[in-house]
């Protein structure tokens, strides 16, 4: 029981819970946080009816378990966090205070690509809830294109494609500090060279898949993206394939969509993996065509966003599914122009587009609001035509 140190004044603090223990937060993109905590053994004299988690700038929320997402944090402003327990007497004393976090806005990174005569190592940005024209964010380590990319809410990661001018197949992994501008970091290796393979990730781990290796491969490999080192073997995709559409995530699932076999066939195969645990697919559904050479996927934490690309010949048609229920895609929308090969990632409810090809290089940057079925609005330009890129941002579904 909470013997005189628990509930507010006015509760029957002797009856009340004990506060919760070890709180954490994490997050503060778009001024959402995740507040996480143990709830106490000690309940008080009835059981815990919810937890309360506050900001010290003033806001809060509450909820029936760990965790507690806090939203309507200043941008800019640092913060720290405490937990409470409430039972039928009362609330309990607060937790200890978490670490500091200082909320930013919600960001998205493209990087490397083809523009047409050539590669390129540039890295461009913009922030996902405005728009406006990318800004410069630093370089690679070279010039690279068809590679793979994902993120955790600090670190973006960037691996593998194929290298300019030696048009090498490359097995490297580089990362970045998505709220710091700067050139890329060396974090470790794949399990060997590949090109035309597709990334996406939670909060913690970095998943590939597929992709073409001196052949076209099946293999899925992960990553912990806070730590540095190379990649681990995953499991299996059901069949070797190259040149994804895309893949996404949520905090639980991640999902491979399309790409081509290795006799060049057009697959329409969505296939998913639960990201804690190891092994191979599980089937998830079909797409509206079968697609390669994908405008990439995007997601907020329940609905995926899937932009076509090529079937038969390039299109501008996007899908979309339920990641927690597995079935066939559905007509979403249109995007702003006929293509291949663009990247996707997203934000909060807004997935962007941007780049691609279609009988030449394009600095075209699309948003959708992933909630509401429609076609392409105008976002911005990136600071460099170009497709095959591979995109990063510290806010989509994976991490909420």
């Amino acid at each position: 029981m909470s013997n005189g140190k628990g509930g507010f004044i006015g509760q029957d603090g002797l009856n009340a819970p004990d506060e919760p223990t070890d709180v954490t937060v994490s997050g503060g993109v778009d001024g959402v946080a995740s507040v996480a905590f143990t709830a106490p053994t000690d309940v008080g004299a009835s059981a815990i009816t919810g937890f309360v988690a506050t900001a010290s700038t003033g806001v809060g929320a509450t909820g029936t378990s760990s965790p507690i997402s806090i939203t309507g944090l200043t941008l800019g402003t640092a913060a720290t966090f405490r937990a409470y327990a409430v039972n039928a007497y009362g609330t309990s004393a607060a937790s200890d205070a978490t670490s500091s976090v200082t909320p930013a806005a919600g960001r998205a990174i493209f990087a490397g690509g083809y523009t047409g005569s050539d590669g390129s190592n540039v890295m461009d940005y913009i922030t996902i809830s405005s728009t406006g024209n990318a800004s410069d964010f630093g370089d690679l380590d070279y010039k690279r294109y068809n590679h793979g990319g994902f993120s955790s809410s600090t670190r973006g990661i960037v691996a593998g494609g194929l290298a300019l001018p030696a048009d090498a197949t490359d097995n490297v992994i580089q990362y970045v500090t998505i709220a710091s501008t700067g050139n890329t970091t060396d974090f470790g290796d794949l399990l060997a060279a590949r090109h035309s393979h597709s990334g996406c990730a939670n909060s913690t781990r970095g998943i590939f898949f597929g992709g073409n290796a001196g052949g076209v491969d099946n293999v899925i490999q992960y990553i912990t993206i806070a730590t540095t080192g190379n990649a681990s073997d995953f499991g299996d995709l059901s069949a070797a394939r190259y040149a994804l559409v895309g893949s996404l995530a949520s905090p639980t699932r991640a999902v491979a969509c399309g790409g081509s076999t290795s006799s060049n066939a057009l697959v329409n195969i969505m296939e998913y993996v639960t990201i804690a645990n190891t092994g191979n697919v599980t089937d998830f559904g079909n797409l509206t065509a079968a697609a390669s050479n994908g405008n990439g996927a995007s997601c907020n934490n329940t609905r995926g966003l899937i932009a076509l690309g090529y079937a038969d010949e390039n299109v501008d048609t996007v899908d979309f599914i339920t990641i927690a229920s597995a079935g066939n895609a559905t007509d979403f929308g249109n995007l702003s122009a006929i293509r291949k090969y663009a990247g996707s990632t997203a934000g909060g409810d807004r997935a962007v587009v941007a780049g691609g090809d279609n009988s030449g290089a394009l600095n075209i940057i699309d948003y959708f609001t992933i909630t509401s079925a429609g076609n392409a609005t105008d976002f911005g330009d990136l600071t460099v035509s170009r497709g095959r890129i591979s995109t990063m941002s510290n806010s989509h579904g994976g991490l909420s």
